[in-house]
């Protein structure tokens, strides 16, 4: 029996600013059922993307992507925001709405040739994706594919991350 995750994502209308509809995925984390299928589904999305091994980027990918892996028997890779990794890292600067982020990985966490898949719970406009890619690429792995929880159509996301395999459960309009 499946469970409908659609049912769990909460609508936070005007936040964090006027005009954006926020799409919360902590309901289902919550539930145990739902936090379960969500899981599920994620980590077959891996297994058929045939993954070595699962990066997910600070906060969210930890929370969906440590348990995928699990469930699937391979590693688990976070991706950090700065001052984060205590060891030799690789980093790389993206742009945002407003402004810049940067991100790292350790220097030694994938190995040249290994398959990634990239998993985070909500692809919007994809930048922190991209970036993930570029550190897994820079490193010598093959990005496999992504997988989110949620897609938010008419967002860029999808176009930014154009000719790599993005996969989700689940597809939601950005605006009401």
């Amino acid at each position: 029996m499946s469970v409908d995750l659609v049912k769990y994502v909460a609508t936070i209308p005007d936040y964090p600013i006027k005009g954006v509809l926020f799409r919360d995925v902590t309901p289902i984390l919550q539930d145990g059922e739902a936090f379960a299928e969500s899981v599920r589904q994620l980590a077959a999305i891996a297994k058929e993307m045939n993954a070595d091994v699962i990066v997910g980027p600070e906060s969210r990918g930890f929370i969906v992507g440590a348990p995928a892996a699990y469930e699937l028997g391979i590693g688990f890779v976070p991706v950090r925001k700065p001052g984060k990794l205590p060891r030799e890292t690789v980093s790389v600067k993206y742009e945002l709405e407003y402004g810049t982020n940067e991100l790292f990985i350790h220097k030694d966490s994938i190995k040249p040739g290994q398959r990634v898949v990239i998993m985070d719970d909500l692809l919007a406009t994809g930048g922190t994706a991209k970036a993930a890619a570029e550190l897994i690429e820079q490193l010598g792995g093959v990005v496999a594919g992504f997988a989110f929880i949620i897609e938010l159509e008419g967002l860029p996301g999808r176009k930014m991350l154009e000719g790599y395999d993005v996969r989700a459960l689940m597809a939601l309009p950005d605006s009401e």
